[in-house]
């Protein structure tokens, strides 16, 4: 079967199957009992099988029948909880927000609770990408990006200067006093940027610590965060990202500019939403800091 049964069939089966009835099929969807009829054996015939067995008075299942049931239900249900997700139930759709999951977790988080307690009547909607490719213009009002602040299209405002710092669980760094004893522990890495562990060790001077040290490789910043914190190494993150915690502290104050940063973006041309853009100037704000 190359193609997927029109719709209107795969909902006239549905409702027949649930209510074990043509005539109330067709109540339920405002069309005759002879027009579900119709579309169930157009979707039997191109199926191959029966659906329901035929009584004079009554209709049941066939085993595959039964076995269909709950996979188109389940359908049905996730298609309109997705509707539901991006469109609303009613009113102004979401304000979409796609940024990192480290992002949201350690520096979004706590700006989004305190925006919803100060404008409640604003929806929002977060996503996350976690490769370059995951972002774009579509898709999403607002994006946070990790970059050099320029994108095709898009309009970019930055929010601060970032500098790198190796972080660790606070017993850990009871053990590190200078970059040469980080020789003796495992180094997270996280793909993806620039100033990662060989551009920080070069520039505090160590270049070739990194041949003498355990390592460990995660595709995402989160994941070596969450390691870091349970004592299994050090990792190399955004200062910004740990401020303010007790699990995660600075292994060596030691921070490196990066040449990289994030960026609020959002597309240049379209028009902003009235929702999108008091969303876009909170989080620009010194304001929006947690306090």
């Amino acid at each position: 079967m190359s193609r997927l049964p029109p719709l209107l069939w795969l909902q006239a089966f549905e409702t027949a199957a649930r209510t074990l009835s043509f005539t109330a099929a067709g109540q339920e969807l405002g069309v005759t009992q002879a027009a579900i009829s119709q579309r169930v054996r157009l979707l039997e015939d191109r199926l191959g099988q029966k659906l329901f067995v035929r009584h004079p008075r009554s209709l049941s299942l066939t085993p595959a029948g039964q076995a269909w049931l709950p996979c188109l239900q389940d359908g049905f249900t996730r298609l309109a909880e997705g509707t539901e997700e991006v469109f609303g139930g009613g009113g102004e759709a979401p304000v979409t927000l796609r940024t990192t999951p480290v992002m949201q977790q350690y520096w979004l988080a706590p700006r989004i609770r305190a925006f919803r307690r100060e404008h409640p009547e604003v929806a929002l909607r977060l996503i996350s990408a976690i490769w370059p490719d995951d972002f774009g213009p579509e898709g999403a009002d607002l994006e946070i990006r990790y970059g050099q602040g320029s994108w095709p299209g898009m309009e970019a405002v930055s929010l601060g200067r970032e500098t790198m710092l190796p972080v660790c669980a606070p017993a850990l760094a009871e053990r590190i006093t200078t970059p040469s004893d980080l020789a003796a522990h495992t180094l997270l890495h996280a793909l993806g940027f620039e100033v990662g562990w060989p551009a920080w060790l070069e520039a505090v001077g160590m270049p070739t610590l990194a041949s003498r040290c355990a390592s460990l490789t995660c595709d995402t910043q989160s994941m070596t965060l969450s390691l870091a914190a349970l004592g299994e190494g050090v990792a190399l993150t955004h200062q910004r990202l740990v401020e303010g915690r007790d699990d995660l502290v600075a292994a060596l104050d030691w921070p490196v500019e990066s040449d990289e940063g994030f960026w609020l973006v959002r597309p240049a041309r379209a028009p902003a939403r009235a929702e999108a853009a008091t969303l876009w100037e909170w989080l620009r704000a010194p304001l929006a800091l947690p306090g």
